[in-house]
This record gives C-alpha cells, structure tokens and sequence, in this order.
C-alpha cells in the first residue's frame, strides 16, 4: 500500500530502501536489458543497476533501480493470491501517463512490460519523486511547528480536491470507470472480497455490510478518484515540506464517488486521543498538534468541494472507508497466514480487521439511536 522513497538516509541513502527479500527478488539483469530495449536513449542505463525494496508497501511491489547517474522505480504485483481486478500493472501505468498533462502530481512514466516472462509477472518502470515523505512520523529533518502542521494537512486535503475537480474527458480517463451505481458495485465487491479472504480468528462484520446495504446513497458525482489517498502515499518538497509535489500508489485508481475516496482516507486518520489500541496501527503523522480532526478534515473538504452533508449521511462514507479498510488488511494477512509471504509486519492485521470492525459497530450504534 506505500509508495516510493523521499529523501535518502545515511544507512541506506534512500528512505526505506531496504535488502529485496528473498520471496520478492528478480532477475536484474534481464531488467536492465528489457529497460534498454524499451529506452529512446540508453545514456544512464548501462549495466545492472543495484536493486533495493522499499519495505513499507503491503500490496504491489516496490522497488528502487540505482543506477550510477539515476534511479528508477520499479512496480509488480505480490506472489500469492490476489484479488481478480487488482494488481493491473497496465492499467496502473496507463492512469499516471494519461492523468501526468493535467495533475502534474504523478511520477514520469518510463515503460511498461506486459511480458511476464522477464520477471515472473508484469510490472512497469517511472522515475522516481524525491522529497520527503510523511510516514508513521514526520521524515527525519522535517521539523514543523503546530502551524506548520495545520498547513501541510490542508494542502493535503487541497490535493485530493483537486483531484476530484480533474476533467477526466480531458485526460482520456473516461474509460477507466463503470458509469453509474459505482457505491453500490463498492458496498458489493469489498463484501464479496472480505468473505473470500476471511480467515478463522476474525469476525463476520455481517451487521456491518448488512448496514451499508441498506443505508447506501446514490452516487454523488463521478470523478477520478485515488483509492489509497494518504499521508505516506504523499511527496513534499524538501525545501517546503507542507506543500505536496506527488502523490503515489496508483493501483486502485478509478472513475467513481468522491466521498467514497474521502471516506477510505479517513479511515487511516488515527488521531492523538484514539483508543490505546487503535493508536498502535497508526501509520501517518495525524496524530501531531496542529493536524485537523477527522472531524475537522471531513468539513474542510466538504467546504472545499462544495459538497452539503448530514453527520448521519457521512456515517455511510465513514463505515465504508473502515469497513474497506480492514478487507484490504485482511486480504494482506489472508497472504501471510498462507505462507504466500513471510513479511512479520502482517503478523498482527487480523487484529487490525477486529478493531475495526468494533469502531464501525459503535459509528453504526450512534447513528441508529
């Protein structure tokens, strides 16, 4: 679920670079030789380039090319199970290279291989965004007052709106979406998602998909809109750091509701004064003075946007984004507890997937009185 490197640390020079584990490694060279039959000019691009992982993605991938003058990122998809229309590397690359003229947000693309012979799978090369990026904590070096903090979350929140205001005819998206009923194809598709990922040490979250079947709005517009919008997925500039230069992972891009996209970024804004437990999971800096409310965040957009809503309507988008939230760590963990990956950091997601489904029962409680 994360993204590309920022700026570089003293042990491994770039941020979360990382030794490619052993479940995860490729051929390099027959990279390096694909990329240099693909490349108008190969300057940069000779021999093999040192390949490290970048350990913060729990879905697609990551991985940082060095090449002597350059570096590259390279995207792929997981070993093991994965949901049928997810991990489309091509469709992924396609997003950022048609979205690129009119967002000027996303990495430059360099190539795409659909042949999976290369490496075992597709995947697609891009440049690499430099500056600092938002994680658990601020980067090592970025140092922002209460204010500052204030600032940077509301251009974060300005870069989603703006992103939901993109002309997708202009950009050539049009097609990258299903048309109308998209809120009620998410309520179905992430249930569906959940049950076929389920394992035996986590709860039904019936009453939860039962309560979104019957609460779902119609679709308020159609936008593109980013599916994993959040702080870690964010690059900032380093002479700046409140003020976004990229936005990464675009794997679950697609055409449909905006307040579906707002909810599933809500459902990551663990806040200073969550419960104990809740704050463990917590995996971007929201929880700083000076950083919005979820509250808080979710009247700024709507004001940003335009957009009138109940606090009863926003449950739904809220429950939603929780309820999706703890499929996408499900099917993480779905991996791990088949030994189709032994990354340790999903150890503990199953009972990520309990928490949240406890706080949807109380949003739904509170809501029903």
């Amino acid at each position: 679920m994360s993204g590309s490197p920022g700026t570089g640390s003293p042990d491994d020079r770039v941020a979360g670079a990382r030794e490619v584990r052993a479940e995860d490694a490729f051929d390099a060279a027959a990279v390096a030789d694909w990329l240099r039959g693909q490349a108008e000019d190969t300057a940069g691009l000779e021999g093999v380039p040192e390949v490290r992982q970048f350990s913060g993605g729990a879905s697609n991938l990551t991985y940082l090319l060095r090449y002597p003058g350059q570096d590259l990122i390279l995207r792929r998809p997981p070993a093991g199970r994965k949901a049928r229309s997810a991990h489309d590397m091509g469709r992924e690359y396609r997003v950022q290279s048609r979205l690129a003229p009119v967002f000027p947000y996303v990495p430059a693309m360099v190539a795409f291989c659909g042949d999976e012979s290369v490496i075992g799978s597709e995947f697609y090369v891009m440049e690499r965004l430099t500056g600092p990026i938002p994680r658990k904590e601020l980067p090592r070096g970025v140092d922002l007052s209460p204010g500052e903090v204030r600032k940077l979350c509301v251009n974060v929140l300005d870069l989603l709106a703006d992103l939901h205001a993109v002309d997708t005819g202009a950009a050539g998206l049009d097609g990258f979406g299903r048309g109308e009923g998209y809120v009620a194809r998410q309520v179905a598709g992430w249930t569906r998602r959940y049950r076929a990922a389920r394992t035996w040490n986590v709860g039904s979250f019936g009453r939860v998909t039962d309560w979104l079947d019957a609460n779902q709005p119609p679709d308020r517009r159609t936008c593109l809109v980013h599916n994993d919008f959040r702080f870690d997925n964010v690059v900032l500039d380093a002479g700046d750091p409140t003020r976004p230069v990229g936005l990464l992972d675009w794997e679950m891009a697609t055409l449909g509701d905006p307040l579906m996209d707002l909810g599933g970024a809500l459902a990551y804004w663990v806040e200073a004064d969550d419960d104990p437990l809740f704050r463990l999971f917590r995996r971007q800096p929201t929880h700083l003075d000076g950083m919005l409310t979820r509250a808080e965040a979710v009247a700024y957009y709507l004001r940003r946007s335009g957009i009138s809503l109940t606090d009863r309507e926003w449950a739904f988008y809220e429950v939603f984004g929780l309820f999706r939230l703890a499929v996408i760590c499900q099917q993480i963990y779905y991996r791990y507890h088949h030994r189709q990956t032994t990354n340790p950091a999903f150890r503990f997601f199953w009972l990520a997937c309990r928490l949240l489904e406890r706080r949807c029962g109380r949003i739904i409680r509170a809501v029903e009185r």
